[in-house]
């Protein structure tokens, strides 16, 4: 509720004198903190109604499923009526419901809500995925390739190409980007399979959230509180707690510089705070105490909701001026020492004793400290918390179906598109440099074939002149043959002539002997004679 401007959250056990935030230190973050079922819930409503009817947009992340009940009007029974008096509000109060807009990762109990890989970025994914420090670095590279490169990572098959791509080219990249070690690539690769088979790839993809669309108002001039639905979400604790920290982070970035304001820009409430930290790398916890400090200037509230408040890191917890504290059970020595520490964090009543009352608040009751207009913490104060003017509990299917496609940003956010991004474009690359490899290997088989054929064709040509050679050779061969033949046969008949001639004349000396010695001898000179010649 709004009292004198300023949001009336509680009122003193003692006196019922009001509890009250100043909007102009509602930027300085706070703590909502005690034990479950002790009217944490509540108290989150109750502020988020009233910064709602001051026309501050919320963010509330639902755990338990029972803040979409924020859009309807609270109903009237007999413990609202012992509340309402308690308060002496009964003429004053009215129950109202308030502009909400359901949001859900996964799409099924709220509009879908994405944002894309590389708004993401390395440092946040890596702690999603749950990387060891070699593999966050690796991971680091791969987006810096992809930024190199221009292309967008937008969803989970676009960083499976780039880690397929890093990996065939690891050699190429090695010496502008360091060796990328394939043990990596591959256990990179098993993380973002496991992140799908849970459903987290739904997250990311495009239209991505703008999230300056959430710093909205509704035709009243009432904030719109946005819920997201996490009852699933919060099963995975590294994805709900990096989504918070993104959100945190994008709105650092986007929004501009307004320092003090009279009242937040935005408050965002993050429940079960302490999934933030929980193994959380020291260069994240760097960045969250960061943005925790810095936000501040950008006119946004943060309040961490969670068990106890030794769960925040001393240095964010450092930052966080506003303080609720619900009842905090103390049953051993451990329990004990938080209960201490949450204790001596309070500027002190000297009414009561802070540790005392830590451990017997009922439900509904509070410890509560704001800021003072000089930004010096208030004293302690012991409270009832007031009752939220808002259904309480949770809502039915068919209110919750009406309720998101009633929404002005449904149609904008309800189908998921598939842009150009990194898997299109390695993959064209990867079938234009196959049909690439392709063409040289044919290229190079038709050379191959066709030296193949020249060589053969060179072999037939040497054959066939060998063989004409050959041809020429015994035709030569045959033709002396024949000519000695021939010269052979004239010597013959020379000779046999010449011998007989011989013969007679000396027949006609010698007698008949001499005659046939005579033709004999003249036949065997005339052949030694003629061959000898032909031999020559």
């Amino acid at each position: 509720m709004i009292r004198d401007g300023k949001v009336w959250i509680a009122a003193t056990q003692q006196d019922k004198t009001p509890v009250v935030l100043n909007p102009k230190m509602a930027n300085r973050h706070g703590l909502v903190a005690g034990a479950t079922g002790t009217g944490k819930t509540i108290t989150l409503k109750v502020l988020a109604e009233s910064f709602s009817d001051m026309g501050v947009p919320v963010f509330l992340a639902d755990v338990k499923g029972d803040l979409a009940a924020t859009m309807f009007a609270g109903t009237d029974n007999e413990n609202m009526q012992e509340r309402i008096a308690r308060f002496g509000i009964g003429d004053t109060f009215t129950y109202k419901g308030y502009p909400v807009t359901l949001w859900d990762i996964f799409g099924q109990k709220g509009i879908p809500l994405r944002t894309t890989i590389s708004e993401m970025g390395p440092l946040l994914l890596a702690r999603i995925l749950n990387l060891n420090a070699l593999q966050s670095d690796i991971l680091t590279i791969i987006f810096k390739i992809a930024d190199d490169n221009d292309l967008l990572l937008t969803d989970t098959k676009d960083l499976k190409a780039m880690l397929h791509y890093a990996e065939i080219h690891s050699d190429e990249l090695a010496a502008e980007y360091g060796r990328i070690q394939k043990a990596s690539i591959g256990a990179i690769t098993r993380a973002i399979v496991a992140l799908e088979l849970e459903g987290g790839d739904t997250f990311f993809g495009e239209p991505s959230l703008n999230i300056l669309e959430w710093l909205s108002v509704d035709y009243n001039g009432k904030g719109m509180i946005s819920i997201l639905d996490s009852e699933s979400l919060i099963n995975n604790g590294r994805l709900y707690s990096t989504f918070l920290l993104w959100m945190m982070s994008e709105l650092f970035e986007v929004l501009p510089e307004v320092g003090d304001l009279d009242r937040p820009k935005m408050v965002f409430f993050f429940d079960e705070a302490h999934l933030l930290f929980d193994g959380a790398p020291e260069e994240l916890l760097d960045k969250i105490e960061k943005v925790v400090k810095l936000i501040r200037s950008k006119g946004v509230g943060i309040y961490f909701c969670t068990q106890n408040p030794r769960d925040i890191p001393d240095g964010v917890l450092a930052q966080l001026g506003n303080k609720i504290q619900h009842a905090l059970h103390a049953y051993t020595p451990a329990e004990q020492k938080k209960v201490r520490a949450a204790a001596e964090s309070f500027r002190e009543n000297p009414a009561f004793d802070t540790r005392e009352v830590i451990s017997s608040l009922g439900i509904g009751e509070a410890l509560v400290s704001f800021l003072q207009e000089d930004g010096i913490p208030g004293i302690v104060e012991k409270t009832y918390i007031l009752p939220p003017q808002s259904r309480m509990g949770s809502i039915t299917d068919a209110e919750r179906d009406q309720a998101i496609k009633s929404s002005l940003l449904y149609s904008k956010y309800a189908n998921a598109i598939d842009p150009e991004s990194a898997f299109e474009i390695l993959t064209k690359k990867e079938v234009e440099e196959a049909e690439q490899a392709m063409a040289a290997a044919e290229q190079a088989r038709k050379e191959k074939e066709e030296a193949k054929a020249a060589a053969a064709a060179e072999k037939e040509k040497a054959k066939a002149e060998a063989a004409a050679k050959k041809e020429a050779e015994r035709k030569a061969k045959a033709e002396a043959t024949k000519k000695k033949k021939a010269v052979q046969s004239v010597g013959n008949s020379v000779v046999g002539t010449v011998g007989r001639e011989v013969g007679k004349q000396v027949g006609k000396n010698f007698g008949s002997l001499g005659k046939k010695v005579g033709g004999n001898l003249g036949a065997s000179l005339g052949r030694n004679l003629f061959g000898t010649l032909f031999r020559k």
